[in-house]
């Protein structure tokens, strides 16, 4: 029989709950708070919290100044893309892992793994003179591509985690029914995974969408995302603070609604199998 929690102490986590949670989004508070301030106000010492004449002439000028739904669509288009792809060959691969592991299987999947702990500035120069012999820089394609690279350890070992908690006993019905390797996958474990490959399939926007380091580095103009969009509202003459906030909070804001309505299907997915 599981023990009861004492209400003092329940109260006290969700105490700390909710000073962690704060604590978290409070950046992203002073960052929406900012870019409705004028450029004197936002660099006022001491700091200004609420007591301030709120403004849109921020969105205004950096609308004006910047064509923010051509670099929303890059990112929609670089982030949705990268998963797609990612989806496609991840699935067969966590499938293959999952339910026909080998003897290196283990070996395999933490190889993979190490690629992520690989310095991305070492490959840069490598990959930037890749792109331009094939003349894919600054192209939706190439970040893509490699973006679905990057983030491929990541969707196979979460997808992987996720097939191990189905039944094998599942698939093997499938297959004394006559069904062949895409059957099982396509009609019988996909939809029996939906709640992983849901939060999958989130948590890839996500990173997607936040990457910054290749994103800045292999675009230019034509397939440059909202990361880049921020980065323009730094310049030589110094930083504007109240346009760098906003311009920032217009990137963030379709992720966040993103999340924010998902939130429940991203818990379930990452809780997937936790419980049988």
């Amino acid at each position: 029989m599981a023990r009861s929690i004492p209400t003092s102490r329940r109260i006290a986590f969700s105490a700390l709950a909710w000073i962690i949670a704060l604590l978290i989004f409070f950046p992203i508070l002073w960052t929406i708070l900012t870019s409705f301030k004028t450029e004197a106000t936002a660099i006022a010492d001491p700091p200004v919290f609420l007591n301030f004449d709120w403004t849109l002439e921020n969105y205004i000028q950096v609308q004006e100044r910047s064509d923010y739904f051509r670099f929303l669509w890059n990112s929609v288009a670089i982030a949705v893309g990268s998963t797609a792809l990612g989806l496609v060959i991840a699935i067969p691969a966590a499938w293959s892992m999952a339910f026909v592991p080998g003897k290196r299987t283990k070996d395999v999947l933490l190889w993979m793994l190490s690629t992520k702990m690989l310095p991305a500035v070492g490959v840069l120069y490598p990959i930037r003179l890749i792109l331009i012999e094939l003349g894919l820089l600054d192209t939706k394609g190439a970040l893509i591509f490699i973006l679905t690279m990057i983030n491929l350890p990541i969707i196979i070992w979460m997808l992987y985690t996720y097939f191990r908690e189905i039944p094998g006993e599942i698939l093997e019905a499938a297959r004394m029914d006559g069904a062949g390797m895409w059957e099982e996958i396509t009609a019988v474990l996909t939809p029996m995974a939906i709640p992983g490959i849901a939060s999958t399939v989130l948590l890839n926007i996500i990173l997607a969408w936040n990457e910054a380091f290749w994103t800045l580095t292999l675009t230019t103009v034509d397939a440059a995302p909202l990361t880049a969009f921020i980065a323009s509202y730094s310049s030589p003459e110094g930083l504007f603070y109240a346009k760098l906030s906003a311009a920032s909070t217009m990137a963030i804001a379709p992720i966040l609604i993103l999340g924010w309505f998902s939130q429940k299907q991203l818990v379930r997915g990452l809780t997937f199998g936790a419980v049988k």
